[in-house]
């Protein structure tokens, strides 16, 4: 028998500077990280873990996934977010049934997608 997946535990961006995306993330979560070293830093988000790792000769920014995060109110966390210095990617939209997705990205080029889905608890 196959394991089965528990579901989204970890999204780790890499970054080329920790110190900012550190500072930055914090500001943005309104939480600070739960694991702080040089080699890697952990935000706890409702359960879930953002990671903040240094790029290395990783690439930063979009790699060909996005993780969405729900969110309460996707229009004023996209707000939020952009006040803080996030570009926009994909505009807040009801893609039906209530689903209201948006994407982001930070300062560093990772791609932060925002989820309301009536489906799932909507709560931290």
């Amino acid at each position: 028998m196959a394991a089965a997946f528990l579901g989204l535990r970890t999204v780790i961006y890499y970054v080329a500077d920790v110190a900012k995306a550190k500072a930055w993330y914090a500001q943005a979560l309104g939480v600070e990280p739960y694991f702080d070293q040089p080699f890697y830093v952990g935000f706890n988000v409702g359960g879930y873990e953002l990671g903040l790792h240094p790029a290395g000769d990783k690439p930063t920014g979009p790699g060909g996934s996005e993780a969405y995060w729900g969110v309460g109110d996707v229009k004023a966390t996209w707000e939020r977010l952009t006040k803080l210095g996030a570009t926009a990617v994909s505009e807040p939209q009801d893609v039906g049934e209530g689903i209201i997705v948006a994407t982001l990205a930070d300062p560093f080029g990772n791609h932060i997608g925002l989820i309301y889905n009536l489906g799932f608890p909507n709560k931290a």
